[in-house]
């Protein structure tokens, strides 16, 4: 997988939360993962067409995505529920919507889908294009989180 399709996620990832969720998280070091388990507690999987054909998966621990949702609608959310779904679609739908007009700077056309929402513990995550994917790993003070990137070039 191509670097020049991980920084634009990478970034729009830290852009999407610092705006929308008033939260810096930090990044780790990105690794290869070969299975199909989810990261996290809830993840929002996104498919992408065009110059990157694939699919994006951010994946939170329960007291991270409690935390930017709570943060982004200014009120205290103890538990996941259907706003906390509903924020994970729509954060996952963000962070791809940045990466694509990154994307689109440097002359890659790609499109998304509509994403879906999975949540509970030992839940998974099948790429469209099969086989593994990168894991940049972020964290907050209140958990960790990962984006999850699936993708090769649209040829």
């Amino acid at each position: 997988m191509n670097v020049k399709f991980i920084n634009p996620f990478l970034e729009g990832t830290i852009s999407v939360l610092n705006t929308m969720a008033f939260v810096s998280p930090r990044a780790g070091k990105p690794y290869l993962k070969k299975d199909s388990m989810a990261v996290g507690d809830i993840s929002g999987i996104i498919g992408l067409t065009g110059a990157a054909r694939g699919s994006l998966a951010l994946s939170f621990s329960e007291g991270c995505i409690l935390k930017i949702v709570s943060s982004m609608l200014g009120e205290e959310i103890r538990e996941i529920n259907g706003d906390i779904k509903d924020a994970v679609g729509e954060l996952t739908n963000m962070v791809s919507g940045v990466a694509r007009k990154k994307l689109e700077a440097e002359g890659l056309n790609v499109t998304a889908a509509i994403p879906t929402v999975v949540s509970g513990p030992k839940h998974s995550i099948v790429h469209v294009m099969g086989g593994p994917s990168i894991i940049i790993p972020f964290e907050l003070d209140e958990g960790p989180f990962v984006v999850d990137i699936c993708l090769s070039d649209g040829t």
